[in-house]
């Protein structure tokens, strides 16, 4: 069977680079944004709509110019899409896990993919290193506040748990749905990631 690392994350915290540093490290593939685009090819629906449905929740939208028959039919065909989105989810991240050593970042991977007994990380941070990380990755035209990046990290973050505790039933971040909670404002993340790899090579 092959050797299955799951991220999840606090936005902010540093999971994405956790989960590539890792992955380079362990010479595994590395499944992120790659996940979106498999999906999106499968199913023939545009990568930004998949995108919504995949890491924030389901969402239908209705023409309001549209008539009631014409209305319930655009419902259906949403729903029905949403539905191929959610399945192709559990479809592609087996056949990923299936194919070589993998790390995968978010998705509920560490839910979807428990039968393969990944090694499950939750990356996690203190407010004000993931308010200086968000700045430090931002673009250089972008100049929020301190309040209006609390507010997008709260948003998020709020977003990913709700979704998670749809597709699971379990709660987003809750230290028993994990096997390794690493807070990124006590420790380095290169350091993290050479004691993660250690574990993974039994050393």
């Amino acid at each position: 069977m092959n050797r299955i690392i799951t991220i999840g994350r606090e936005f902010g915290s540093g999971g994405r680079e956790v989960g590539k540093r890792l992955a380079e490290k362990l010479g595994f593939a590395y499944y992120d944004k790659e996940i979106i685009e498999e999906i999106s090819k499968r199913t023939n629906l545009a990568t930004d709509y998949v995108k919504q449905i995949v890491e924030k929740r389901p969402i239908v939208y209705y023409p309001i110019t549209i008539g009631m028959t014409l209305h319930n039919d655009y419902s259906d065909v949403m729903i029905s899409n949403q539905t191929s989105i959610i399945s192709e989810l559990s479809n592609t991240l087996n056949d990923m896990a299936d194919t070589s050593d993998c790390v995968i970042v978010g998705r509920c991977a560490d839910s979807l993919l428990r039968n393969k007994k990944p090694l499950r990380i939750f990356v996690y941070g203190e407010l004000e290193d993931k308010i200086a990380r968000c700045r430090l990755k931002a673009p250089e035209n972008e100049n929020l506040s301190d309040k209006e990046l609390v507010k997008m990290l709260t948003k998020v973050d709020k977003n990913r748990a709700k979704y998670y505790e749809n597709m699971t039933g379990n709660r987003w971040g809750a230290k028993e749905n994990y096997d390794l909670c690493i807070n990124t404002s006590s420790i380095d993340i290169k350091d993290a990631c050479s004691m993660i790899a250690a574990l993974v090579e039994g050393k």
